[in-house]
């Protein structure tokens, strides 16, 4: 079955764990470890998780991938 892999990201806040856990429940799986970084030119965190699915269809790069 192919995978498709996405890359969420947002600044460190609640905003980022409802987007991560939409994906969740969604039957995206945990890809790796969370990152991190500072952002020097808004001064906030940013956050980043990698998340992959196994998908019926054959990949295409038109795909929706949030919509999978």
């Amino acid at each position: 079955m192919p995978k498709i892999y996405r890359l969420l990201t947002e600044d460190d806040t609640s905003a980022f764990c409802h987007k991560v856990s939409e994906a969740l429940s969604k039957g995206w799986e945990l890809y790796g470890d969370p990152s991190y970084a500072f952002d020097a030119s808004r001064g906030v965190m940013r956050c980043a998780q990698a998340v992959t699915k196994e998908i019926e269809t054959e990949y295409h790069p038109q795909m929706k991938l949030g919509q999978q």
